[in-house]
């Protein structure tokens, strides 16, 4: 019987054709995707579901969904679907995450101009039958310093076009390597520098805790006096009041805004404001990009369903179902590996090494690769996946090492992932054991033996009588329960290190307090 796909929201019909070409059933109903008691009542009828933003694919929904295999959005942004529920029903989500990036970066650059030049509120007052030209007193752009925060795909044609337009061109991102920025025409700066120096900042990095509300009543006051700032990336990386205030009291001069902390925004502290530009969430709203984003889901949802190829996957790798079982375990352990040392991770990233030793060796290491990279860019990039997460890597400079050699340890399968700062040089390690659970092994040279757990604390100590004491009793005071407590050390006396799985989440304030133990370098939450 031929795989069915359900489209819920709008498609052009070449992307429904391509479905049909492959031997695709389609049912489209482009108006569906509002109606989420229709689409439940129907969804355990299908093996695909097409989506853009309209539908919402929550875990209820997935409940009657036991035939559906992928899920396909035209767009690079999954915040409607709930991956984990996905992943959890071995359903693929896919997203299209560079069609759309040319169409973004432009209209940044629009509302750069029509802040610039006051476009809106002066077209609005000509057309009023009014003639008020010395109302209307905007700025060049030639000469001045825009400050771009996230120079990735979106972030970097942005960059290669205000260097046409000669402007200045500074940018703030952990991942942009000094290469990269040079061949941009970039300075990279560290984020105060940025908010002191840049005459317009444009936002173009995603959601992630570290970047939500990162224009915050603190870093606004740091801005330029008179500084114009654009929002086309997502709307909670702004504190809309603080943004609100700013504008009123004029220490921001203006604002453009293509993104909202709720959309659709019928309401919003923004609106109303004489020095505010608002677009409906217009970014990747070309004809050019909304073909393009279809054609591409219908391709890749078609490859999969009919030849089981994956590409551009959320939360599984690209590989082949024969190389499936073998793969897995060492998939799950490079991407907790480079998880665990994305998240120690701070300054800007010159060269990831992934070394396979052994029998992994031997294996596809092209896709561990690939989840290596994912997991270690993901804390801060959270749409990154296995098969975009290389050329992520590569727009940001970054070198990818990649080396396979015979086993020469104690174990017959070993992962290292060596990542090279700005500052330092910091190596972790890893094995998946007989019982296919994966393992630590060893951390900047320090031997130890850890299972990842999904909350752990990272600590690194003097080697000294007390710590382990004091640390037990912070958590116990906090009523956080340890599961396991790995240590190792490099010598008596000398570099120590503690690998804790806690039960729950450890509190900043306690984090804070163990930070203050004499003799610890640095305490640190994990995630996996």
């Amino acid at each position: 019987m031929a795989p069915r796909v359900l489209i819920s929201d709008a498609l052009s019909t070449a992307a429904v054709q391509i479905f049909k070409d492959r031997g695709v059933e389609v049912d489209f109903q482009p108006n569906l995707g509002k109606d989420k008691d229709k689409i439940a009542a129907i969804i355990g009828e299908f093996d695909g579901l097409a989506i853009r933003s309209n539908t919402k694919v929550t875990a209820k929904l997935l409940e009657g969904a036991t035939r559906l295999k992928v899920i396909g959005r035209a767009g690079i942004g999954v915040d409607n679907v709930d991956i984990p529920a996905a992943t959890a029903r071995g359903i693929i989500v896919m997203n299209t995450p560079f069609g759309n990036s040319i169409t973004t970066a432009e209209h940044a650059i629009a509302m750069m101009f029509a802040v610039a030049r006051e476009i809106p509120a002066a077209d609005a007052s000509t057309q009023a039958g009014k003639w008020e030209k010395n109302r209307f007193m905007g700025v060049e752009i030639t000469a001045k310093t825009l400050g771009i925060i996230g120079c990735g795909n979106i972030g970097s044609i942005v960059a290669e076009r205000a260097v046409g337009l000669r402007m200045r061109v500074i940018a703030f991102d952990p991942f942009l390597s000094p290469e990269r920025a040079l061949n941009l025409g970039v300075e990279k700066v560290d984020l105060e520098e940025l908010l002191k120096r840049a005459d317009f900042i444009t936002l173009h990095t995603p959601l992630t805790p570290q970047t939500r509300g990162i224009m915050s009543t603190e870093n606004l006051a740091k801005t330029k006096k008179g500084v114009r700032i654009i929002n086309c990336a997502r709307g909670e990386l702004v504190d809309e009041n603080a943004m609100r205030e700013a504008l009123v009291s004029g220490h921001v001069a203006g604002g453009a805004f293509d993104v909202f902390s709720e959309e659709p925004a019928t309401t919003n502290p923004l609106f109303g404001l004489p020095n505010v530009v608002c677009t409906p969430h217009l970014g990747a709203s070309t004809s050019e990009a909304q073909e393009n984003v279809a054609l591409q889901v219908a391709e890749q949802m078609s490859d999969y369903l009919m030849r089981g190829a994956i590409s551009n996957a959320i939360n599984f790798p690209s590989i082949t179902a024969e190389e499936a079982p073998k793969l897995k375990p060492f998939i799950a352990l490079a991407e907790k590996l480079g998880s665990f040392a994305g998240q120690l991770t701070e300054t800007g990233v010159k060269k990831l090494t992934i070394t396979y030793e052994g029998g992994v060796a031997e294996l596809k290491t092209k896709a561990l690769t690939s989840a290596a990279i994912a997991g270690f860019l993901r804390p801060m990039l959270s749409d990154v996946n296995v098969v975009s997460a290389p050329v992520v890597a590569k727009e940001r400079g970054m070198i990818i090492d990649e080396v396979t050699r015979a086993a020469e340890g104690d174990y017959e399968s070993l992962v290292t992932i060596t990542v090279e700062t700005e500052r330092q040089t910091r190596s972790v390690s890893g094995t998946v054991f007989s019982d296919g659970k994966t393992r630590i092994v060893n951390i900047k040279g320090i031997t130890v033996d850890a299972e990842f757990a999904p909350s752990m604390i990272y600590v690194t100590n003097e080697d000294k009588p007390g710590f382990i004491g004091r640390f037990a009793g912070l958590l116990g005071e906090a009523g956080v329960n340890i599961a396991t407590f790995a240590l190792g050390r490099d010598a008596p006396g000398g570099s120590a290190i503690a690998l804790v799985q806690i039960d729950g989440d450890v509190p900043a304030s306690v984090l804070d307090k163990i930070q203050q133990i004499p003799g610890v370098n640095q305490a640190k939450n994990l995630k996996f």
